[in-house]
């Protein structure tokens, strides 16, 4: 069985996208479902490596987190339970691109 970000997890993902689409930051994402994480890559063009992939792995879930954020050379940024609250590691780069 695959691994897929359920409908209200997605909202969130494309909430934050659209406001970095908007913001000039970001151009194109890709949804990867595997057999073991979900993984949503974003790119500020489309034929480079994803800046970011936030990342699904239900087989974390009990230890430090399910979700997480992984910049461009594989660090990861924030991991956590909770989706929003792994997503605002992305949302204080926006605050910065429009200061």
């Amino acid at each position: 069985m695959q691994v897929a970000f359920h409908r209200t997890e997605l909202n969130q993902i494309l909430s934050l996208y659209g406001r970095m689409v908007a913001a000039g930051e970001w151009r194109d994402y890709g949804i990867s479902n595997l057999r073991d994480m979900a993984v949503f890559s974003v790119f500020r063009r489309t034929a480079e490596h994803p800046l970011y992939r936030i990342e699904k792995r239900p087989k974390l879930r009990a230890k430090q987190g399910m979700y997480a954020v992984v910049g461009m050379d594989g660090q990861i940024l924030k991991r956590g339970h909770d989706l929003k609250t792994v997503l605002r590691v992305l949302e204080r780069k926006l605050i910065r691109a429009v200061d």
